[in-house]
Parts: C-alpha cells; sequence; structure tokens
C-alpha cells in the first residue's frame, strides 16, 4: 500500500525541495494510531519547514504539516478506534515528527483531540493551529478581566490566519475589533470578518520615546511583536492585557517596564504547541460554539499538496491571508 505525500529533502548543498511522492506504509513513524489524513493547512512554521533551508526540520527526508484532520484506520490506544474522526494540532509535528502533509499519518495517541461535535474535518483545518491560538488569545484574554463593555479590542497582523479568526471570533462574542493591517486591500475582508475599524500599520509601526500613551485598547491579540508590540503596550487602558501569538515583526521588544508598573497591563504568552488536553478541549468547544462558520468559509483559500511550495514562500513574505486548506488527496 502506497500513500502521496509531499517530501522536502535536502541535498548535498544544503538546499532542500518539496515534491509529492508515492511512499509506501513502512515509511510512516512510529506511533499509537495511524490516521487517514483528509485535510492539513497552511501556518508560518509550515512555510518555514517547507522552504528553502528547510527552516525547522532537523532529519530528512520529511513531510511537514503540523496540522491535520483525518479518521482514524488503526490504533493500539482504547482512546480510538477505526472510524473515529480526530484532530492534531501542535507537538512538534510536522516538525521533528512526520505531519500531515500527506495520505497518512502516524502519531501517540496523546497528540490528537476527537473532532468537535459540529465541525467537518475541513472546517477544523480552516481553523487549524492559528484559529486554535486565537480561541486560546480570547479565553486568556477574557480569564484576565476582558469584557465587551470595556471598550476596543486590537487585533494586530489581522489579515493573518491568527487575526482573522481573532477578528470574527471577537466581533461574535460583541466587542468592537480595532484591525491593524499593512494592506489596504484587505479593509473589506477584514469588515465583513466583523472589524468595527482598520488601522493602519504605520499608525503603530514606529516606536516612541514615551512609554505610555493614551489609554486606548482594552485588550489586544497581537500576532505581530516587535517595536508595534512595545508602541501597543503603552497604549494599554489600565489592567488591561495583550495576548502575544506571533512575532511577525521581529522577537525583539524594545519596550520599557512602565505600562506594567503605572497601569497594570498584562502580557500574556500564547502557546499553542504543548497546551494540556483538558485546554484543548475547552478551545475546541468555544471554536465550535463562537467561530460564525460562514465567517470561517470567507478566510479559506483551497489548496492540494502540489500547492504548497509556492504557498510556504508566500506565507513567509506575509502574502497570504486567511487560511488555507489543504486537501491532501486532491
Amino acid at each position: 500500500m502506497t500513500f502521496r505525500a509531499l517530501v522536502v529533502e535536502k541535498g548535498d548543498e544544503g538546499k532542500t525541495t518539496a515534491s509529492v511522492q508515492d511512499l509506501g506504509e513502512d515509511r510512516l513513524p512510529e506511533g499509537d494510531v495511524t490516521v487517514a489524513v483528509e485535510y492539513s493547512t497552511l501556518n508560518y512554521k509550515d512555510g518555514l519547514c517547507v522552504g528553502p533551508g528547510g527552516g525547522l526540520v532537523r532529519v530528512y527526508p520529511h513531510v511537514p504539516g503540523i496540522d491535520f484532520a483525518g479518521t482514524v484506520e488503526a490504533s493500539e490506544d482504547d482512546r480510538y478506534k477505526p472510524g473515529d474522526k480526530v484532530v492534531l494540532t501542535g507537538w512538534r509535528v510536522g516538525e521533528v515528527h512526520w505531519g500531515g502533509y500527506a495520505e497518512k499519518a502516524r502519531v501517540k495517541a496523546d497528540w490528537l483531540v476527537p473532532l468537535p461535535e459540529g465541525l467537518t474535518t475541513r472546517q477544523a483545518m480552516a481553523v487549524g493551529t492559528a484559529g486554535f491560538t486565537a480561541m486560546l488569545a480570547v479565553m486568556a484574554l477574557e480569564d484576565h478581566g476582558l469584557t465587551s463593555e470595556k471598550g476596543e479590542v486590537l487585533v494586530t497582523g489581522a489579515a493573518g490566519g491568527v487575526g482573522s479568526v481573532a477578528t470574527a471570533i471577537l466581533a461574535n462574542l460583541g466587542y468592537e475589533v480595532a484591525a491593524v493591517t499593512g494592506r489596504p486591500e484587505q479593509e473589506e475582508y477584514l469588515k465583513g470578518l466583523g472589524a468595527s475599524r482598520i488601522v493602519p500599520r504605520a499608525d503603530l509601526a514606529e516606536t516612541t520615546k514615551r512609554p505610555l500613551e493614551a489609554e486606548t485598547w482594552a485588550g489586544c491579540v497581537d500576532a505581530v511583536g516587535g517595536d508595534m508590540l512595545a508602541r501597543v503596550l503603552g497604549q494599554m487602558k489600565y489592567g488591561a492585557s495583550v495576548a502575544a501569538v506571533g512575532l511577525a515583526g521581529g522577537a525583539q521588544l524594545p519596550a520599557t517596564v512602565i505600562p506594567f508598573l503605572l497601569r497594570g497591563v498584562n502580557l500574556l504568552g500564547i502557546d499553542s504547541v504543548m497546551q494540556p488536553y483538558d485546554n484543548r478541549l475547552r478551545a475546541w468547544d468555544r471554536i465550535a460554539r463562537d467561530l460564525p462558520m460562514d465567517k470561517l468559509e470567507a478566510m479559506v483559500e483551497p489548496a492540494g499538496l502540489a500547492d504548497l511550495p509556492d504557498l510556504g514562500r508566500a506565507i513567509l513574505k506575509g502574502g497570504v491571508r486567511g487560511r488555507v486548506v489543504v486537501d491532501v488527496t486532491a
């Protein structure tokens, strides 16, 4: 039995190439559960793994894809049986363990969660790690006191995967969302997701010498980091929180501690990779309940395995909008 997969290989000169190949099932890595993958998706990490240099990959040949959803074919674990629908995000699958850019995957049972009731495998991958992270960010903000009555919530990098889902979820929950983007052509798209206004990236792109500015935002989902995050910290309302989910603008944080000391601002780190099982279930339950499926569909760009090398390069350059859903059987 063979299956199709996107395989990344590294040549003698250190350059990587990615191509769709037929592999035997004996090539699958060790694991408790074998899954017939139906859909995967594209995240920034996937772009790093597929693109030149291989990014996060250590051992070649490699099958990337940090997310997948599909049907259990075989299981050595009592929690899953053939025919069960399952979802995987995180756990460094697609980086150090073969991932979802294939028609079959074999993983540890501990890494899986049941497909949430009310979602299809395609919808689960329209969510993927990006949407899962967005929901974790919203939950963290709410756990730290955010309510819709407190004012506008800022979403940076709003046209990206995390930002798109965060915008749709927050708007559906009744929040006023200010969406930051450097792409003016995305204004209609973001307002369609529920953004109440658009903030040009240039308005927040430069640092300021003032450690505090006018109290503006009741909360923030930040996918950018760097100078923008530093600037936003000084604009948060008293006791407000920023959920940091990405570093599209850089890993450095040229900020002061003044917002934390004088305004009680909270900086919340959001990790989706190693989230405990119970919190994963909580987040997926919230996604099924609080993310409008029509808004989710508006974010989707369909793709197949052969499209991934080009899309991987595009996402690293900020050239992908919303969510890419990969039909691995196409």
